[in-house]
């Protein structure tokens, strides 16, 4: 610093601000990772200088990536994971910005009046990362292609999934909030049919089997009817296989197992068949017709108090006493 009666008034070089952080912010609003497909390079702001007077530069502004609850962050060439959004308004710090250099000041010291020099601000921090999403539902429909799951999902949400009569209809999950009493509600995934194989990557494959690994209680949909020409014991047990196969978690998973289609029913020993056998497993059963109407309310009220209990025991269960 250089002032009228002192030329040599002592350091004033003010400290660099850091670069901009690339941040992950969890958004309850947001479902799908499709707003950030063409979203390929991210780059923060660098920050600003210090100047004289012991002014500090100004950080660099960060970048704020929000992204649906259940997003997994990982780095591309290694594979870890190194960030999990599960939370609403959950912020995360990706990549952080590289630290602001130091200006002479900083080095002042009573043995040191009149440093001359100064320390450069770091590099920031690049990489190529990927976004996977796993969704957060409360309850999965699993089943095979055209047990009913999507007319289900209509019947029993506001969600229009595509519904045909030929297999892989859903090709990609599909969300639905179910309101039941007192203005609650619950959140419904279809996902892909599963067929023998799934866990290998036939059909539409484990693509999106990890979906089921997020939710509460699995609704497995069997179709009773004779137009699939399969045996509905057979489906039930191919289906569990396949999860089991997949994750050995989902086999104890909460499950129900739904008989569809009850209103197309000729053959009254198949849906007998498929009872006996949800009976042997301990599982609760229930069959319904989508179409009519039948057996649907009776399902959705038992998933909610279902989902009730399941909710009382994560709160009992996930409370925890340290000693620091």
């Amino acid at each position: 610093m250089r002032t009228k009666y002192n030329p040599e008034a002592g350091p004033d070089g003010g400290d660099g601000g850091r670069g901009g952080h690339i941040i992950l912010r969890g958004n309850s609003q947001l479902w799908t990772l499709l707003h950030l497909r063409y979203y390929k390079n991210v780059v923060a702001e660098d920050g600003a200088n210090g100047r004289d007077n012991n002014s500090t530069g100004h950080n660099g502004e960060d970048v704020i990536i929000e992204v649906p609850l259940g997003t997994q962050a990982f780095d591309e060439e290694t594979g870890e994971m190194e960030v999990e959004i599960l939370h609403d308004g959950q912020e995360v710090i990706w990549i952080p910005g590289g630290q602001g250099g130091r200006g002479n000041a900083y080095f002042k010291s009573s043995t040191n009046q009149t440093p001359e020099y100064s320390q450069p601000g770091m590099p920031g921090r690049e990489g190529w990362k990927a976004l996977e999403l796993k969704m957060l539902a409360d309850v999965g429909l699993v089943g095979f292609p055209n047990a009913g799951k999507s007319t289900l999902l209509s019947t029993i949400t506001a969600a229009k999934p595509k519904i045909a009569d030929y297999a892989f209809t859903t090709l990609t999950p599909n969300l639905g909030m179910v309101a039941y009493r007192n203005d609650r509600s619950f959140c419904i995934a279809d996902l892909p049919g599963i067929i023998e194989g799934a866990h290998e990557g036939k059909g539409v494959g484990d693509r999106f089997l990890r979906h089921i690994e997020r939710t509460k209680l699995l609704l497995h949909l069997v179709d009773v009817s004779s137009v699939s020409g399969r045996e509905a014991a057979t489906d039930y047990e191919t289906v569990n296989h396949e999860l089991a196969s997949y994750n050995r978690d989902l086999a104890t998973r909460p499950q129900f197992v739904v008989a569809t289609k009850i209103d197309a029913l000729d053959e009254p020993e198949r849906l007998e068949s498929l009872k006996q056998r949800a009976i042997a497993d301990d599982k609760p059963f229930f069959a319904i017709s989508s179409a009519t109407g039948e057996g649907v309310r009776e399902l959705v009220n038992a998933m909610a108090a279902k989902l009730e209990e399941l909710n009382a025991e994560s709160k009992r269960t996930d409370t925890v006493e340290l000693a620091l």
